[in-house]
């Protein structure tokens, strides 16, 4: 293929993946293709998939047929379909989608020109060992005061509702030194928010045998200059370490917020979702980390109609949303992905269960994130500023210490100026569900 062609790029699923399609866009960028957002006018047309659940390859499979019609009625020459969709399913997909010119696999995205100029349909699916480094070209997308750092790749758990091993391999970490090169790269370009991303942060490391793990990065990520906010994603409960705890609670640049996925807490349920922790511990571990950092925000997410799941499991699970309140929760309700030990399990819950019970789980949620954020009211919170609300051009919006980047809720100001990237003082004067109102102090 010629170079210099134009090529529009769409990205689906996780954080993880937009690194990964970042860094697509930064190789390609590096080899003089020509970027653009409009899909009509693109020669090349590549999407990056999610085939995690059920409903993420539905979205894929809908966007791929979407844009396989701009091959007659724009300028599409190649479709290019990337990522976990075609790792999973390639061999019924490319029954099902034959406008699709090129599948590329999760271990492959780093050879994207190769393979675009090889000019011919083809699968590259292998499953390489392959993670970027500080050296890898990579366009950033988000803001540049934030931007998503993935910190490991693959996952060696075995929780039995999840394709992910058989998809990304086994977990691997990168070198705390890449790591930190890339950080100050990013820093130098703007970036005051670092959000650290893997599908388990709180393994990091464990592949090393220095013994240096999550809380030694952090430490040193610490001591860049320019950076103000480091974020945690994507943490176990058993791996959130009494050493992880003490550089939460004492580095200030380490913000008081976790994501850490319990998806249950029935004995039962945990043993046969392979989570490899118990009720208790997992009750115990979640409290004393309150305990320990009493402003800690916390977020979770859980699975409801998981196999087997009984009215009194889904109790239980229920009761204890209600007595811990968690500050940020998102449920989903059980997907059967061929491949997993899960769906081998008998019990199946029927789809009206299941959604009653996420309506449940959801309606309890917002009444807990109401009560939690009209206790910000009065309150000077720290906000780092993205910019003009899109809700309106006479507002500000952002996002305090508590609300990572897309899937909490943000921060109104509807008095004071800023720029993006700045991180100012800003008192609470509402709240709603899920966002907060307030006006810049000085």
């Amino acid at each position: 293929m010629e170079k210099h062609k134009k090529v529009s790029f769409v990205s689906l699923g996780c954080p993880k993946n937009l690194v990964d399609s970042e860094v697509m866009l930064g190789i390609l960028a590096r080899h003089d293709y020509e970027i653009t957002a409009d899909d009509s006018d693109a020669e090349v047309i590549i999407i990056n998939t999610c085939g995690f659940i059920e409903d993420a390859k539905r979205e894929s499979i809908d966007k791929i047929i979407e844009l396989a019609g701009l091959k007659e009625t724009g300028n599409c020459k190649l479709l290019v379909v990337a990522g976990c969709l075609p790792q999973r399913y390639q061999e019924e997909l490319t029954k099902e989608l034959p406008e699709v010119d090129l599948w590329i696999g999760t271990g492959e995205h780093h050879k994207i020109v190769e393979h675009l100029e090889k000019e011919e349909k083809g699968s590259y699916l292998t499953q390489s060992e392959y993670i970027y480094d500080d050296l890898t070209p990579r366009l950033v997308s988000t803001p540049k005061h934030t931007a998503y750092i993935k910190i490991a790749e693959g996952c060696s758990h075995t929780c039995t509702f999840c394709a992910i091993p058989g998809i990304r391999g086994k977990f691997r970490s990168r070198p705390i030194n890449s790591i930190i090169r890339e950080t100050e790269n990013l820093v130098s370009k703007g970036m005051k928010e670092a959000i650290l991303i893997a599908q388990d942060t709180t393994s990091y490391g464990i592949d090393f045998k220095s013994g240096l793990g999550l809380p030694s990065l952090l430490r040193e990520m610490v001591k860049i200059k320019g950076l103000e906010w480091i974020r945690l994603l994507y943490t176990y409960p058993q791996f959130v370490t009494d050493e992880l705890i003490d550089v939460i609670k004492n580095e200030e640049k380490v913000l008081k917020y976790l994501d850490i996925p319990i998806q249950h807490v029935s004995d039962r349920m945990l043993k046969d979702m392979g989570r490899g922790i118990t009720g208790d511990k997992l009750r115990n571990r979640l409290f004393s980390l309150r305990e320990a950092v009493p402003e800690l925000i916390i977020r979770t997410s859980v699975i409801v109609g998981f196999p087997g799941e009984t009215e009194t499991d889904f109790r239980e699970l229920l009761n204890f949303i209600e007595e811990f309140e968690f500050d940020r929760l998102g449920a989903f309700t059980y997907s059967r992905e061929a491949g997993t030990p899960a769906s081998l399990l008998k019990r199946y819950i029927s789809e009206k269960v299941k959604k009653e019970r996420y309506n449940r789980v959801m309606a309890l949620q917002k009444i807990i994130s109401r009560n939690k954020n009209k206790m910000h009211i009065g309150r000077v919170e720290k906000v780092l500023v993205d910019g003009i609300s899109e809700e309106s051009e006479f507002l500000l919006s952002g996002r305090t210490t508590g609300q990572a980047l897309d899937i909490d809720g943000i921060t109104y100001i509807t008095s004071g100026t800023a720029s993006a990237g700045d991180i100012v003082n800003v008192r609470i004067t509402d709240a709603s569900d899920y966002d907060l109102v307030g006006e810049i102090v000085y």
